[in-house]
């Protein structure tokens, strides 16, 4: 732990750090921030990703446990004044720790192979706060890797992070890769690619799930473009049996990839 606090939102350090709330920085400093103990303790299980951590006084208390780890790993900690950590924080309400991370998404090849079971491909999804629930969704329900079309979020958008809740850093990522790509990808590696869309003919209680399948995922507003439909095997929707009038698409996609898990489990 550095002898004193950093007050100075200026300082090298913190403005180095606050840069990386922007995309276009993350990309050329290749870091991000992870904000809270939940993304740090999961960051920190990786060797190599944390760079350094700044933390409050009080969070130093409350979460001794990952101050030592990451003392102990060798990395820089830095005491921060509560000034200094609201200009690293893109929360209301900071937490206390944000630690600098190298990125950690994996190439399309690496994350999709033959051994796959289970994807989820999100195109043209734009909100962090769904694509980061996707994230842990996908993560609990024993996925293989998530997949992240080139006109998607940025998954280390801070909020996208946060919804993670520490996904981000237990499964293969994939990052800007062109929709076609990525599903000829899957196909080649013998999954069966699901469109999940309000428009599809098939319900889930019609389709059969035991074998490796993708699911893809489509814009909040206004879900898959033809384009993107034209290229799955089937298009299947999530069946209503009550008035309302559709699902958000972090709850359909959790319905659909838990009735993948269970179906290949069962299987």
């Amino acid at each position: 732990m550095a002898g004193s606090e950093l007050t100075n939102v200026k300082a090298p350090r913190v403005k180095a750090a606050r840069r990386l709330t922007k995309r276009a920085f993350r990309e050329q400093d290749r870091k991000f921030l992870a904000e809270g103990p939940q993304a740090v303790r999961e960051a920190l299980k990786l060797d190599g990703v944390v760079v350094e951590l700044f933390t409050t006084a009080e969070a130093e208390l409350r979460h001794g446990d990952l101050i030592t780890e990451a003392t102990l790993k060798g990395l820089p900690v830095h005491r921060a004044s509560g000034e200094v950590m609201a200009e690293l924080s893109q929360t209301v309400t900071p937490q206390g720790l944000v630690a600098v991370c190298g990125l950690v998404h994996t190439p399309l090849e690496e994350a999709v192979t033959e051994r796959a079971r289970l994807v989820a491909v999100l195109a043209h999804v734009r909100d962090p706060g769904n694509a980061g629930t996707v994230m842990r969704t996908a993560d609990a329900a024993g996925a293989d890797s998530v997949v992240f079309t080139d006109a998607s979020v940025d998954p280390y958008n801070g909020k996208c992070v946060r919804a993670s809740a520490g996904s981000l850093f237990h499964l293969p990522v994939v990052i800007g890769s062109p929709v076609g790509q990525a599903v000829q990808r899957l196909k080649d590696s013998g999954l069966r690619v699901l469109a999940a869309d309000g428009s599809g003919k098939h319900t889930l209680d019609d389709v059969e799930l035991s074998g490796p399948t993708a699911w893809v995922f489509g814009n909040e507003a206004w879900g898959l473009p033809e384009e993107v439909l034209a290229l799955a095997d089937d298009v299947v929707r999530v069946p209503i049996y009550g008035q309302a009038e559709s699902l958000n698409l972090a709850t359909a996609a959790a319905v659909c990839l838990y009735a993948s898990a269970r179906a290949q489990r069962a299987g």
